[in-house]
């Protein structure tokens, strides 16, 4: 079986500019780091939900909070498993930074593309694409040449490769990271249609993460890694191994800091909350010290987290010959010696937090305000088709929304690219935006 080399696999050339000079100084993932940090796709994560929509609590994680989390986690699991493959002699001394810095800045972007109001933001958007197509008028007509299953079921992971490497300072490449970085990022590297060709899913392939409009990047970012091809087609790849890591801090982060909120919110008590955090941790605080209960259920999260980064670091260490030839085809999680605990922690999670009464009411408000801002703004997108893809020829009532919602139509030249600049939009709204916008067109 072949097997994935880290020589390639740690390319630290950029996207479209590999000829481009390194700082002695500055390493490559670190800029990386800073481009994604310094974006405003990255910055709008501060107003976009984790869990709760709309939540007034300021101790509540938003998308930013827990893409920073996330990528200190991320960072933990690359020096750990980045220290092992250097006793090991599978890379050069040296390497364990590398491997580190990339996850640290795949974990950065790993949310970059979600849309507002969380998962249930990209289901909203895929339900109205879904019900458009059905209709099958106008720009939705042609299904095969729209790739209308990517719009369908639109995918948040597909959206960040779209913002990082095409949308973005509006260049190819866009903000151009290293082929290392970026093939940590890509967590499914196929795309929807070529997907639905594959029998098994292999090599963990869960979802699609890769837009048509995008297929071109990740087959530059497939050869300069060295992605084992998934099948003699060559129109998908396995895993990145790093995409590995970038997973399992997801993971840790949100099942762990999800019931630190839910405790904080109230959805959850102190008695519901311990006990699972303990389990993880190999830990029980003590009653003699006075502490408040909020204080020992965050010493319970830190220790946990702790807990669950070396259950992972050991995980890629028992599976690495599968990891690397690209057939190991679970999470981290799953693999490691903590999947009960974090099974039983997703349980309580789907009864109890992500089915609360105040998320439901208000995934219900969101769904349809996603709906109405997409009617609102389709008309923008049809005048613009009328004007054979001309912005400047739009006129009327077209031209006031496009200027006074600053809709970006650069990239639309057919119905395909006007699908997506529609996607673009409605993806990159703010929860509060999404508020503003839906006032301004439903007035």
């Amino acid at each position: 079986m072949a097997e994935m080399d880290w020589a390639r696999l740690l390319d630290l050339e950029r996207l479209h500019r590999p000829e481009q000079n390194r700082s002695p100084h500055r390493p490559a993932y670190d800029q990386d780091a800073d481009r994604i940090t310094f974006s405003a796709p990255f910055r709008r994560l501060a107003n976009k939900t984790q869990v709760h929509p709309l939540y007034d609590h300021d101790h509540i994680h938003h998308r930013l909070i827990h893409s920073i989390e996330t990528a200190s986690v991320g960072r933990s699991l690359g020096l750990e498993v980045g220290y092992w493959l250097e006793q090991q002699g599978k890379i050069e001394k040296g390497g364990q930074a590398i491997v580190a810095g990339l996850v640290h800045a795949a974990c950065l972007a790993h949310d970059i593309g979600n849309p507002p109001f969380g998962h249930s933001g990209e289901a909203a958007i895929g339900g109205w694409f879904a019900e458009r197509f059905a209709r099958g008028e106008g720009l939705f007509a042609d299904r095969e040449r729209c790739f209308a299953e990517e719009f369908e079921a639109f995918e948040g992971n597909a959206q960040g490769l779209r913002i990082i490497t095409r949308l973005e300072m509006n260049r190819p490449g866009g903000m151009r990271l290293t082929h290392g970085t970026l093939g940590a990022f890509i967590k499914y590297p196929v795309t929807a249609r070529v997907r639905k060709s594959i029998a098994a899913r292999d090599g963990g392939l869960k979802k699609f993460g890769v837009f048509e409009s995008e297929r071109g990047v990740l087959e530059t970012i497939a050869a300069r890694t060295g992605l084992i091809a998934g099948d003699a087609t060559g129109t998908w790849w396995r895993r990145h191994p790093l995409v590995l890591l970038v997973e399992a801090a997801d993971d840790i982060c949100y099942n762990i800091l999800d019931l630190e909120d839910a405790f904080t919110t109230g959805d959850l008590g102190y008695q519901d909350v311990v006990p699972l955090l303990a389990q993880v941790a190999d830990f029980m605080p003590r009653d003699d010290r006075g502490e408040s209960a909020a204080e020992k259920v965050a010493v319970l999260r830190a220790v946990a987290i702790h807990k669950a980064t070396e259950s992972c670091s050991a995980a890629f260490a028992a599976h690495y010959d599968a990891i690397m030839s690209g057939t190991f085809d679970r999470g981290l999680i799953a693999a490691s010696s903590q999947a009960a605990s974090f099974a039983a922690i997703e349980t309580l999670a789907n009864e109890r937090i992500f089915t609360s009464s105040r998320k439901t009411e208000l995934e219900v408000m969101g769904r349809n305000m996603v709906h109405r801002i997409l009617d609102g703004v389709l008309p923008v997108v049809e005048a613009l088709a009328a004007a054979e893809w001309k912005s400047e020829r739009l006129t009327g009532y077209p031209r006031q929304l496009q200027r006074a919602l600053g809709i970006d139509l650069r990239h639309a030249t057919d119905a395909y690219s006007a699908l997506h600049a529609l996607a673009d939009y409605a993806s990159g709204m703010t929860d509060r935006y999404a508020l503003k916008v839906d006032r301004m067109i439903s007035r």
